[in-house]
């Protein structure tokens, strides 16, 4: 990593830690609608500010125009930001006991001026259980950053504060951040893994937009067109949608197909038309609340009627139902569903491999959730595997097990990164281009035919199939290895006696007897 980044990853923490301080009783998942919403705010801000100046010396091409004027804003894709809610008018009050009133009212004026946003930023400000010398203190440390200007645009400051807020929330509120956050180790497998450099990219439950933000940041790394990508997605949780749509528009990605309703993606198909060209989704996983029971006719149970008690096998089935003739998608579910033989799953998963849907298997390692330790796989599946510019692959899976790759990010979470990804994602692509190098490496990766699937009941799960990893010799014979561990053992034999005695002793004073 360079000293650049960690000296970006150093200021996101301590800014992290400074808003965290302010939070005081409040629990985190309000708390990150407060935060979030400034840091919003400042965003645009600071982009009208920066156009403001140019209008009203006339610089260049704005020679007359009117910086008070909204249209000047909307044709250069910016917000327009009325008086009462630019940054430096909030700043003046923040130490005033009506700040809380005045930072909602400043976010009902954005959204009366930019009908983009309408109904998406938070109005929590003026309310009893916030603090508002913390409130003027958060005002005063988001202040502080520059990130809506053309120079922190360019670093993609923003992005990068506000991702690693994200985070933190998600780390925070254990199980519930799971519900807006997937860690950006998983995000980056799978869009690396399926490539989506141009055409439309859906999510049906969508969380705070990460998997659209990672498949904007793949396509401009690849010296792509972002406009080449349109995005498409569905949330049920209307805060969660709400963080999504600001994720999006400080990015200025379009998050208009992006849609709400209580729902969700099985009951009321807001895209019941969408054919898309990628799939990338985090669903919950085992989710027995999805109403199956009301859905047993629906038309996207080709393969086979998913049971009422988990939706897997719905999400699956949902996200190939919208899959365009020579779609990929990348689909984070438990392991549970690579090996499950109950209430028909066993019979779903079997169609999806005799139909040739099923084009690797990724195993995940453990920790790399904020909130489940539940394992975990990918699942990518393909409609292009007959050739479409790639390699001819009927007929045959490929297996990967990514169970011991990363490393520790901290005593709870594990990370992957740039060789860790390049390692997954390339073993994908090797295997999957016409003239890729791909091997066999046991312990890791194995390409499996249909016959050797069949064997083994239609499980997929990898570890079936690539074996144990070879262990390395490290050259001490087997004698002198057990010399040293019965050694060690026998000086802790000897210290567990002394210390059973001290105990025996400790207790005999005080008038017991073991």
């Amino acid at each position: 990593m360079s000293k650049e980044n960690n000296k970006t990853e150093g200021f996101e923490r301590t800014l992290f830690k400074a808003a965290d301080k302010l939070r005081k009783n409040m629990d985190a998942a309000e708390y990150k609608h407060i935060v979030l919403g400034l840091i919003f705010l400042k965003y645009i801000s600071d982009s009208f500010e920066d156009l403001y100046k140019k209008l009203k010396t006339g610089e260049g091409d704005y020679q007359g125009a009117d910086p008070e004027d909204p249209d000047e804003y909307k044709a250069e894709n910016i917000f327009f930001v009325p008086h009462i809610a630019r940054w430096s008018y909030l700043h003046s009050h923040a130490k005033l006991p009506s700040i809380g009133n005045d930072v909602d009212n400043a976010m009902e004026a954005i959204e009366k001026e930019n009908p983009s946003l309408k109904g998406i930023l938070p109005r929590v400000y003026a309310r009893p259980n916030l603090d508002k010398a913390a409130l003027g203190g958060l005002i005063d440390l988001v202040g502080n950053i520059a990130i809506g200007d053309e120079a922190a645009k360019s670093k993609d400051v923003l992005g990068r504060v506000y991702e690693y807020f994200l985070g933190e929330f998600a780390n925070a509120e254990g199980k519930k951040g799971g519900q807006f956050y997937t860690p950006k180790s998983i995000v980056r497998i799978m869009v690396e893994m399926i490539e989506p450099y141009s055409g439309r990219v859906y999510d049906p439950c969508c969380g705070s937009g990460g998997m659209f933000i990672m498949s904007e940041r793949f396509v401009e790394s690849h010296q792509g067109k972002i406009n080449d990508i349109s995005i498409y997605g569905q949330e049920s949780n209307q805060t969660t949608y709400r963080l999504c749509r600001m994720n999006l528009a400080i990015r200025g990605i379009d998050g208009s197909q992006v849609k709400w309703n209580t729902e969700g993606s099985f009951l009321n198909d807001t895209h019941k038309d969408l054919k898309a060209d990628f799939i990338l989704a985090n669903p919950p996983f085992n989710d027995s609340d999805w109403s199956g029971e009301l859905l047993q006719k629906d038309p996207r149970w080709q393969y086979g009627i998913p049971p009422a008690g988990s939706a897997n096998f719905a999400w699956l089935q949902h996200m190939i139902y919208h899959l365009s003739p020579k779609g990929v998608m990348a689909c984070v579910l438990a392991n549970g569903s690579l090996s499950s033989q109950t209430n028909n799953e066993g019979e779903i998963r079997r169609q999806f491999v005799d139909n040739d849907l099923v084009d690797c298997i990724v195993m995940l390692p453990k920790q790399l959730f904020y909130n489940t330790g539940i394992p975990a796989c990918i699942w990518f599946i393909s409609r292009k595997r007959a050739g479409n510019g790639d390699r001819k692959r009927t007929g045959e899976i490929l297996f990967i097990n990514a169970d011991e790759v990363g490393s520790m990010e901290d005593r709870t979470h594990k990370l992957f990164n740039d060789e860790d990804i390049q390692k997954v994602a390339g073993t994908y692509h090797e295997w999957r281009t016409k003239n890729g190098k791909y091997e066999d490496i046991k312990g890791f990766c194995k390409s499996v035919k249909l016959e050797e699937i069949q064997k083994h009941n239609y499980i997929l799960t990898p570890g079936r199939y690539v074996g144990i990893m070879d262990e390395e010799d490290d050259g001490i014979p087997f004698e002198e290895k057990i010399t040293e561990l019965t050694g060690k053992l026998k000086v802790q034999v000897t210290e567990e006696k002394r210390l059973n005695e001290k105990i025996k002793e400790s207790l005999e004073s005080i008038g017991f007897e073991l």
